[in-house]
């Protein structure tokens, strides 16, 4: 086994990130820019971290190609809110596009041919194409540091759930009605198309 130093290139760690915490589902993160325009870009470092309160969490990192914090973030520090959208089998090529770093104020949503809708709480847009949308507003947001490849821990309280009809059965969201897609390594992303259930013990049922 190699043993690996983390104080070297910002880059030899987010290689071994992104290659071993894996697949990871991807936020598509819908706010609002300054002007007013629309901004949407994915997130692969995303989790839910609280049932209730409903508290979810992405971590952008500064961008390495010039040390400025991502729009996403400017716009959330300023706005208090934002939607978090999710990646299908459908839209992925769609949502590949929306991360394309473009001009500040040029419309993710147009140019990768997604769709905004109207929130119902928050003024930020959701994605159409999405089956499932979280308006989230800002609870808290933790700096990891100002260079390039530094992270930031953004939580969000989820004030309004939308879910398709067509994937939601009694409560519960059905994985393969909808077809989640994460990243991992590189160019890769991963389909869910082979799932498999494991039940867990319960105290019950373990002879001692």
């Amino acid at each position: 086994m190699i043993s690996l130093n983390t104080d070297g290139e910002f880059a030899n760690n987010y290689k071994l990130l992104i290659g071993s915490i894996l697949p990871r589902p991807i936020a598509v993160v819908s706010t609002l820019n300054k002007d007013g325009t629309n901004n949407l870009a994915p997130f692969s470092f995303f989790t839910g971290v609280s049932a209730k309160p409903m508290i979810v969490a992405f971590a952008p990192l500064i961008r390495s190609s010039n040390g400025e914090k991502k729009d996403t973030v400017l716009n959330i520090e300023r706005e208090k809110e934002f939607v978090i959208n999710f990646v299908t089998e459908e839209n992925a090529d769609k949502v590949n596009l929306a991360s394309t770093e473009l001009e500040y104020g040029q419309d993710e949503f147009e140019f990768a041919g997604l769709t905004p809708l109207n929130s119902e709480v928050v003024n930020a847009k959701r994605v159409k194409e999405s089956p499932i949308h979280f308006e989230c507003r800002l609870r808290d947001i933790l700096s990891y540091g100002d260079q390039p490849g530094c992270g930031s821990l953004i939580t969000g309280e989820v004030v309004k759930v939308h879910v398709d009809e067509r994937i939601y059965d009694q409560g519960r969201i059905i994985t393969n009605l909808w077809k989640p897609m994460g990243r991992g390594a590189g160019n890769d992303w991963f389909k869910t198309d082979s799932i498999i259930e494991k039940q867990r013990l319960m105290k019950t049922q373990i002879q001692k």
